[in-house]
């Protein structure tokens, strides 16, 4: 009798801590694969396959970053940030590398505006891994090609490339999101009206089948 409520008591201390060392990432968030997507298997390759150490540092990042409040953009600044986006695509045919420093400058800025980390640059990048977890790359990946490009080590199609997809990044953040008011809501379809009737040009950095 007393070997079986040994053998009990054993039993239920592993299941208690096997339970323990679970990861978790809190309640309502899903699991932490689904949630980062390419950025859960980044940390886990960053971690050297370590997944428990990849899970443990995206649930800090969740902690420390999950409860971030995005501030809105009004009309008036969302316009202003894509008719600077607009030119930095005109720019980059005639000068690559002032085009890419340029939309690197931009983004952090519209980063910035929006409410993100701007004291660290490893923190804005963590802050927007949890919500942006799939544009984030291309936000590391345009701030090292300008670092880089000053240099001369960077190649015209690598920073075409990196552009496009910080392009995505650009139009996640300053797109109209449910938390902005009606007013900020009704900002790009104001504009499109005021730009009504004239053609569309062609993003200068798009040309060519991007």
């Amino acid at each position: 009798m007393i070997a079986t409520i040994i053998i009990l008591a054993a039993v239920a201390v592993a299941v208690v801590v096997l339970l323990l060392a679970l990861p978790t990432v809190g309640p309502g968030n899903g699991s932490l694969q689904r949630r980062f997507g390419p950025e859960y298997e980044r940390a886990v390759t960053r971690h050297d396959g370590d997944v428990k150490a990849a899970r443990k540092d995206l649930s800090e990042r969740v902690r420390r970053h999950g409860r971030l409040r995005v501030r809105a953009l009004s009309a008036g600044e969302r316009e202003q940030y894509e008719l600077k986006w607009a030119r930095v695509q005109e720019r980059f045919v005639d000068s690559p590398v002032s085009a890419a420093a340029e939309a690197d400058h931009l983004l952090t800025q519209l980063v910035h505006d929006r409410g993100f980390p701007s004291d660290a640059y490893d923190d804005q990048v963590a802050a927007l891994s949890v919500h942006h977890p799939r544009q984030v790359e291309s936000y590391r990946r345009l701030h090292a090609l300008a670092a880089r490009a000053d240099a001369g080590g960077t190649g015209t199609e690598e920073m075409r490339e990196a552009l496009l997809r910080g392009r995505d990044l650009f139009r996640e953040l300053v797109a109209a999101g449910p938390q902005d008011s009606a007013e900020h809501r009704a900002g790009p379809r104001r504009m499109r009206i005021r730009r009504s009737g004239h053609p569309e040009r062609q993003d200068a950095a798009t040309k060519g089948g991007a």
